[in-house]
């Protein structure tokens, strides 16, 4: 199973929040997923972003491949490769 580490998106209309989440890469953006990595607030200032680091780790070691977003945001928060 080829899996991503992606964002899925929240909130209400206008008021995006989002989670990062480990899914198949075939399921739908908002659709099921493996697990509930952390959250991305855009709208604070400045954004919030919560991110299990050795959860995300993990994943990456697993193969998962993170969207070019997740990737800015791991760099932003600090999630690093071993």
């Amino acid at each position: 199973m080829a899996t991503t580490i992606r964002l899925t998106r929240m909130g209400r209309k206008k008021r995006p929040f989002y989670r990062v989440v480990v899914a198949d890469s075939r399921m739908p953006r908002d659709g099921r997923f493996l697990e509930l990595l952390g959250t991305y607030d855009p709208l604070k200032e400045p954004p919030v972003i919560r991110i299990d680091e050795e959860r995300a780790l993990f994943w990456l070691d697993k193969g998962a491949q993170a969207s070019d977003t997740v990737r800015q945001l791991f760099k932003k928060s600090g999630v690093r490769r071993r």
